[in-house]
């Protein structure tokens, strides 16, 4: 098999060898362009400064927590530690939401847009075809409730 040089990115020289390759790379650098990091999230630029356009009290939390009870819990589990029945045991660690230390890595923004747009792999699907924004903005609230301090 012939290999050739394939230049992508910032300058950035690859080996590749033949279109399975090639197709990968054109795969990734599709997915830069759409914003999905190398993690699988889809965010956008502003997902870190974004904020809620909702003024959190006790009927937003309400929704949230009911949200998050039918459409989380399985994979989440019902106090967010990531022991749903659903959950993948490989990855618990990214699954547990009460993490203080994870949760202040991911501002509410980035929450929004994680559950908005899910990822394949680890497996967290995507909200966006089954909840309104205000839904989802309930559940990032409601999170905030589960994270340890």
């Amino acid at each position: 098999m012939t290999r050739r040089l394939a230049v992508i990115g910032c300058g950035a020289l690859l080996t590749l060898g033949g279109a399975a390759a090639a197709s990968r790379m054109e795969a990734a650098q599709d997915q830069q362009k759409q914003g999905a990091s190398a993690s699988g999230w889809q965010l956008p630029a502003d997902a870190d400064t974004k904020t809620s356009p909702l003024q959190v009290d006790a009927k937003v939390l309400a929704t949230g927590k009911s949200v998050f009870k039918d459409k989380c819990t399985k994979c989440h589990g019902p106090g967010g530690l990531g022991d749903g029945p659903d959950a993948d045991p490989e990855h618990r660690e990214d699954m547990d939401l009460t993490n203080a230390k994870r949760a202040d890595r991911n501002s509410d923004g980035v929450v929004f847009y994680k559950v908005w747009n899910g990822r394949r792999k680890p497996k967290m699907p995507a909200f966006k075809d089954d909840l309104n924004e205000q839904q989802v903005w309930s559940v990032v609230a409601y999170v905030q409730t589960l994270r340890k301090h």
